[in-house]
């Protein structure tokens, strides 16, 4: 892209804005017409001329568009550290910054209240409505021995019992209360004891630093609000050399998923997901992806350390 077309697609007061904000994460033109108190018009002219001009990229799932900073760019990837510092010193800062605050926090309540809705139901709802290709024992083969190891997003905690076969020490972490009480329950009827189960957001969790030789994310990260965000947070509570081994659906267009299943994001690409994870400092990135049978969504298979 040409070095002028993107100075003048930044010279605007409300352009710059936009850019603060997709620095901070992933939105549909409807999120940003909040987080900006504009018009859906003007928002949608605005990220036209950002993204022909190769400042943004737009990421479609179904009828969503996700709107981001750019990478492809390299004069925009050159100027982009000076401009994150400028753009701290915008007048609406604040404000756009506690309105991202605000979304990101609505897509976690819609999560939240649909899992404490479902949590008996969950297993049986999840297989039927999108099954999966078998992939549960090489995700577990992936996880080390001997090792404490923290789950999260345990759901109803069918995966402990397995863990807590390998692990020293077992955490599980769920940011819905129901899904909690019925993993105790599940772990109380297996007479399972020493797991240690706590209610936690996946992007804060109620963990130290270097709390954890291992983290699973067991199909988790689809229901993030920001799931670049909770790789980041993962790498904060493993040990120097800690594994990430991760589950997680290849990208597919089943948009109804988001209804009925509460998905925020319909999969994710290889490339995504190995993007994500080196900003979070995450290396040593190997992705498998586990076609399914008939009628089964595809898996990917990510362990990195």
């Amino acid at each position: 892209m040409d070095m002028l077309d993107i100075l003048k697609a930044l010279a605007d007061p409300c352009r710059l804005r936009l850019v603060a904000v997709l620095l901070a994460g992933e939105f549909t033109v409807q999120e940003l017409t909040r987080i900006l108190s504009m018009g859906q018009s003007r928002i949608s002219r605005h990220l036209k001329i950002l993204t022909d001009a190769g400042v943004l990229t737009v990421k479609r799932q179904g009828t969503w568009s996700y709107y981001r900073a750019g990478e492809e760019d390299s004069f925009f990837a050159a100027i982009r550290p000076a401009m994150e510092a400028g753009l701290a010193t915008l007048p609406d800062r604040s404000k756009d910054l506690s309105a991202v605050t605000a979304v990101l926090e609505e897509r976690r309540r819609r999560s939240q209240e649909f899992f404490d809705r479902h949590a008996r139901q969950w297993d049986d709802l999840a297989r039927i409505l999108l099954p999966v290709s078998d992939y549960r024992e090489r995700l577990l083969s992936l996880v080390p021995e001997g090792k404490s190891v923290v789950e999260i997003g345990l759901g109803t905690g069918g995966l402990l019992p397995a863990l807590a076969a390998k692990a020293s020490r077992v955490i599980g972490v769920d940011h819905s209360p129901a899904m909690l009480e019925e993993a105790r329950r599940r772990l109380a009827l297996a007479g399972l004891a020493g797991i240690d189960l706590r209610l936690g957001d996946m992007t804060h969790l109620p963990l130290p630093d270097k709390a954890a030789d291992c983290a699973v994310l067991n199909m988790v990260l689809h229901h993030a609000a920001d799931p670049a965000a909770v790789l980041r947070e993962i790498r904060r509570v493993l040990t120097a050399g800690g594994v990430l081994v991760l589950a997680d659906l290849a990208r597919h267009e089943r948009e109804w998923v988001r209804e009925r299943l509460a998905d925020q994001w319909l999969g994710f690409d290889e490339d995504e997901l190995t993007s994500w994870l080196a900003a979070a400092g995450f290396f040593d990135v190997r992705c498998e992806r586990l076609e399914g049978g008939a009628g089964q969504e595809a898996v990917l298979l990510v362990k990195a350390l």
